[in-house]
């Protein structure tokens, strides 16, 4: 069986134009750290939609971040938030499946009544892409996090028991945890009841892999986990402690660092992102639709267009970059930015241009978020 190891990162992007700096960012870590990820590009469905692109794209970026490193290591392409409705077009190019089936969560009843359905329904989805693709050739994970109510150890429990008996070989699971989640910020919740979940998750987990003859490997994926700085050292005390794996999806970072690398560039890639903001900021309500359970945008925080005009480089980059400790740093102007890369895609003539000339800058920008603001917070001791 294909089999993903103990630490994986989730590094997709956007527009699949930085697996090399993806990439570059883990092997880094872990000659500094002394830690190994399995580098795994993901890209869900409704991103691919958003943009126009195809899985084998996602594809080709990886197989040529690959190339271009010498990378000898394994590595996986993520057919991300998938279900039956969509999942073929990933097939050939995908190793990795994340099943969602988040929408088949009942809201009231007992543990049968709420969560058998889903389960049920990724055992469809799991045998449908094994009838495709061929049982043991790639990665299976199961999604249950964008729902309103997250699911107590307990309910974990019985949703792995009944993982087992439905026959899927689930490698990671992405339960929902108490507390928000929302793209690009930190986490917003009770630290210390976060901690409580997580542990518990993780004695749950190996309870169930021996009980449930589930895979040893089996760990948790942190879904919406970029920028979740605040519960990073959390995550990286715990599965230390008890000798535990993690995933960990990234993917909209990338974005984020690519406008911050387009404003430090130069007067015209500076211009193109104040203009990609002003757009934003007129389809505010259209972009976050997608989005509108992962966000919270105050709307009064948001500068003005005539004010991001006058803007210099520091000032727009300070404002979008993850440093709560900067008076600058606006969490409402970062979340608008992340929910805005269809404008991007619309100014497609201009905005893949300007990545490929600011490759450097952009380049030096996601290599240092990755290693130094997310992966030293979970193993730098």
């Amino acid at each position: 069986m294909l089999t993903i190891g103990k630490y994986s990162f989730g590094v997709g992007d956007r527009f699949a134009r930085e697996g090399i700096n993806q990439l570059r960012a883990l092997i880094e870590a872990e000659e500094r750290f002394g830690v190994h990820f399995d580098p795994v590009w993901n890209k869900s469905n409704r991103e691919h939609q958003i943009v126009g692109t195809e899985p084998s794209e996602t594809r080709a970026e990886a197989d040529a971040a690959v190339r271009a490193l010498g990378y000898r290591g394994q590595y996986f392409v993520d057919a991300d938030h998938i279900n039956l409705g969509n999942v073929d077009r990933f097939i050939e190019a995908s190793d990795f499946f994340t099943i969602d089936v988040a929408d088949y969560i009942g809201k009231s009843g007992s543990e049968q009544e709420r969560f058998l359905p889903a389960i049920r329904e990724a055992g469809r989805i799991y045998r449908h892409i094994a009838d495709k693709k061929g049982a043991g050739n790639f990665v299976t994970e199961v999604s249950m996090d964008e729902v309103d109510e997250a699911q107590t150890p307990g309910e974990l429990r019985y949703i792995l028991r009944e993982l087992a008996r439905e026959g899927i070989p689930v490698q990671t699971i992405a339960p929902k945890f108490t507390g928000r989640f929302n793209k690009g910020v930190d986490y917003r919740g009770d630290l210390q009841q976060f901690e409580r979940e997580f542990e518990q998750d993780l004695l749950v987990i190996d309870e169930a892999v021996r009980q449930y003859g589930l895979p040893e490997n089996l760990k948790l994926s942190i879904h919406s986990g970029s920028d979740k700085f605040s519960i990073y050292p959390i995550m990286g005390r715990l599965i230390r402690k008890h000798g535990a794996g993690i995933h960990i999806k990234t993917a909209g970072t990338t974005w984020l660092e690519e406008n911050i690398g387009l404003a430090m560039a130069d007067p015209d890639a500076l211009a193109l992102a104040k203009k990609i903001y002003v757009s934003a900021l007129g389809r505010m309500e259209e972009l976050a639709v997608p989005y509108a359970t992962v966000i919270d945008i105050d709307a009064s925080a948001l500068p003005a267009p005539e004010v991001v005009e006058r803007w210099d480089a520091d000032t727009y980059a300070r404002t979008l970059r993850h440093n709560p400790a900067d008076p600058l740093y606006n969490p409402s102007f970062r979340q608008l930015i992340h929910v805005s890369y269809k404008i991007a895609a619309e100014l497609s003539g201009e905005f893949l241009p300007a990545l490929e000339r600011h490759t450097d800058v952009i380049g030096r920008e996601i290599t240092e978020n990755l290693c130094e603001r997310h992966i030293r917070r979970l193993f730098d001791k």
